[in-house]
């Protein structure tokens, strides 16, 4: 027995021995590390995804929604709802809805209180709501969304001649709404607009009304590209040469 502990008390002892255990010690705590992280990446995770279509304004309740796994990692990047506490009870956010097989994410979701704010709870001091009259065409097939910004093209017939030019730039669309008041991507196959809206200043709203009530003088929506969208200056006025076109031809006089 003495000679066998001897024996491994020499191997011990070994340089060569101990480089060798130590190596191996650092490959299976590299081993052991590696695997913790793959599986924390990896492992599974049950989210809630919807059974039906839910359209806008509609209260989710415990049918409404069943659990799948997905991976772990994309919830760190999406903003999705990860339990039925959260959804149960609550509603679907207006201008959204929610196909079936498809994650509830977190800007869908409200309370009924968010739900029933009006259009005007969320203007600021000094503004006013104003609804632009469009369709289909005028929206470019419906791809005006609220939360753009896009440009207001003033299109006018003057004494036999067009005038066609860009009015206001960067002002940002609040809502879509079809002829029934109803927002148009409230449901899973959006309807037809024929308004957009817009939080104005009383200058600009006196200006929108001259060229809505004078004859020959209309309003049309421009779009631009997601850059401008989130990165656009603040509303302004593009051109002076329009302002005062307006206060001549329609005969007001606006204040500013």
């Amino acid at each position: 027995m003495t000679s066998l502990i001897n024996g491994i008390r020499k191997i011990l002892l070994n340089r060569n021995t101990v480089t060798i255990l130590a190596v191996f010690a650092g490959v299976i705590v590299l081993w052991f590390f590696y695997n913790m992280m793959v599986n924390n990446a990896t492992n599974p995770k049950s989210v809630p995804v919807a059974t039906r279509d839910i359209t806008a304004t509609e209260e989710i309740t415990k049918e409404d929604f069943e659990y799948v796994k997905i991976n772990s990692s994309f919830l760190k990047k999406a903003s999705v709802v990860t339990s039925g506490n959260q959804l149960t009870g609550y509603y679907i956010a207006n201008g959204t809805s929610v196909v079936e097989g498809a994650m509830f994410y977190r800007n869908q979701v409200v309370t009924k209180d968010k739900l029933e704010e009006r259009d005007s709870e969320n203007i600021p001091d000094g503004y006013s709501l104003y609804w632009l009259k469009v369709d289909n065409t005028s929206t470019y097939a419906n791809s005006i969304y609220p939360g753009d910004k896009i440009d207001l093209w003033l299109k006018a017939s003057v004494n036999g001649s067009i005038v066609y030019d860009e009015f206001i730039n960067s002002i940002d669309v609040l809502q879509v709404k079809d002829s029934n008041g109803q927002n148009v991507f409230d449901t899973t196959v959006p309807k037809t607009p024929a308004w957009l809206s817009f939080a104005v200043k009383d200058d600009m709203l006196k200006y929108f009304k001259a060229i809505e009530n004078t004859s020959g003088m209309q309003l049309y929506p421009v779009p631009r590209n997601k850059l401008y969208t989130t990165e656009g200056a603040e509303v302004s006025y593009s051109n002076d040469l329009l302002k005062d076109l307006i206060r001549n031809y329609a005969q007001i006089d606006v204040d500013e």
